[in-house]
């Protein structure tokens, strides 16, 4: 796997549940591809799953991946939280249903075919690509209720 390529996510809901977005930026040398999208009924961290699903299951081969997400629920939940709540049968450590199984599940499967290295960035920060995802992500919702 040499191929390194850069994604940046980010989801977006206006009412927790109500309208939401995502958006990702993938960039590979000197190419870069935006992707967006929404539903009318989500809620915020469903927008930031699918920000991180949809751009790495875009990839049509094995790659070196950097992530990069404003998400800590993301974050956490790949990094730390997935290993448990695959030993416990999709259960928390208090023994109720991980909320958001079917995207878990679904970016878990589009993970396993990479080389990926996650990094949060802090939301609304000022750092260039994460501002950018966050347009992308509001464009998907404003585009939903046009």
């Amino acid at each position: 796997m040499s191929e390194k390529i850069q994604i940046f996510s980010d989801g977006a809901c206006r009412g927790n549940p109500g309208p939401g977005g995502w958006g990702a930026l993938l960039i590979f040398h000197d190419t870069q591809k935006e992707m967006y999208g929404g539903e009318l009924e989500t809620t915020n961290n469903r927008m930031e799953l699918m920000a991180a699903i949809m751009a790495i299951e875009a990839l049509t081969r094995p790659c070196e991946i950097i992530v990069t997400t404003d998400s800590k629920y993301v974050m956490n939940g790949i990094t730390e939280w997935m290993n448990e709540w695959k030993k416990r049968n999709w259960k928390t450590a208090s023994k109720k249903p991980v909320k958001n199984k079917d995207l878990w599940q679904r970016l878990d499967k589009a993970c396993s075919l990479h080389a990926i290295e996650w990094c949060w960035v802090k939301g609304h920060s000022g750092h260039n690509e994460n501002e950018h995802v966050d347009f992308l992500a509001n464009k998907a919702i404003d585009e939903l209720l046009i």
